[in-house]
């Protein structure tokens, strides 16, 4: 593991999200985002040069999207009935609230369940590669054979897949995020390799960490209580604020826009305790400072809490192009 200074890690963690920036000339090919969100996997991907096509229901998030990247996102619910453009790649998010450890878990019966759209679209656009984005929840013991369903569906097409469970924090992501990712190829696909770098959140947002100011929203007196309750009732250890000199726990959208116990807050020097505010979820979350989101400062923190952190995506984006180029595939491109 390196060992750098608080100056110069948070150095290094700024400059790999300067990197994620849109070329001018995108020419590494086409890829459909499905459950697109607001567009943090496809920020990593048009940051390597892939053109990108994005479908999702919710408008703020289209709007978001639309704002930040070049590739245009369409407003649609998908479903096993709509149709697509043709595309080298697809990638995507099926809604995960089926398989959430904090949802109701009513797996294959919730009708939120995005697998069959988007088996429906492999089928019909029989990309190169495919990749599927879900909670790790997906591969607990109770979820498994639904796991299996949905790999042999796409073994049934004709891919080899592979599923792993990514620790983004071992990707230079300041966050204890952990997302399951099922890859669909035809052999030779690797994940990216992990960095020895591990970051923290004072890397991320620095001596924001430390600023009072009246606009902040701070805790009320019975959210601390509430807090203190909690916190006795589990037993824990620790305080759950966020830590300094350590990664952050995972952003949800529950911990980041809902005044609960396990809300993300800052302590303050002063003894008083702040929630974050939404450059600060962002760059825990790997975006770019330029990315700026639209709506209210809840669909803001749900848009965040919801996608692939950027600073992941790209890296993905890096392997999926060494794939596509080691396979001397004919890519797309307008």
């Amino acid at each position: 593991m390196k060992v750098l200074g608080k100056r110069a890690r948070r150095a290094a963690y700024l400059s790999k999200l300067s990197q994620l920036k849109i070329p001018e000339s995108l020419e590494s090919g086409r890829i459909i985002d499905l459950f697109a969100g607001c567009g943090g996997l496809s920020l990593g991907f048009e940051s390597v040069g892939f053109q990108t096509i994005g479908y999702e229901k919710e408008k703020k998030y289209v709007e978001t999207y639309n704002k930040n990247l070049r590739g245009e996102c369409l407003n649609e619910e998908l479903s096993t009935e709509s149709t697509f453009p043709d595309a080298e790649v697809v990638i995507g998010g099926p809604p995960c609230q089926p398989w959430s450890e904090t949802g109701k878990n009513l797996g294959k019966k919730d009708s939120r369940d995005g697998f069959p759209a988007f088996i429906h679209c492999i089928k019909q656009v029989k990309p190169r590669l495919f990749i599927a984005e879900n909670v790790k929840g997906l591969t607990f013991e109770k979820n498994k054979q639904y796991l299996s369903y949905i790999i042999s569906q796409f073994e049934g097409l004709g891919y080899e897949v592979e599923s792993k469970v990514i620790r983004m924090v071992n990707h230079s992501l300041p966050q204890k995020r952990e997302r399951l990712f099922i890859v669909g190829h035809h052999g030779g696909f690797n994940f990216p390799k992990e960095n020895d770098m591990i970051y923290t959140v004072e890397d991320a947002i620095g001596d924001w960490a430390r600023e009072e100011s009246s606009e902040f929203k701070y805790l009320t007196p019975s959210e601390d209580k509430y807090i203190a309750s909690y916190e006795k009732k589990c037993q824990l250890r620790h305080p759950r604020d966020l830590h300094l000199d350590k990664p952050s726990r995972t952003l949800t959208c529950r911990n980041l826009s809902g005044s609960t116990s396990d809300m993300i807050r800052i302590s303050l020097a002063s003894g008083k305790r702040r929630k974050i505010r939404v450059k600060e979820a962002a760059r825990i979350q790997g975006f770019p400072d330029w990315f700026k989101f639209t709506g209210s400062e809840s669909s803001c923190f749900n848009q965040i809490g919801q996608s692939v952190p950027p600073l992941f995506s790209h890296q993905l984006a890096l392997s999926v192009l060494e794939y596509l180029q080691n396979k001397n595939i004919l890519l797309i491109s307008e």
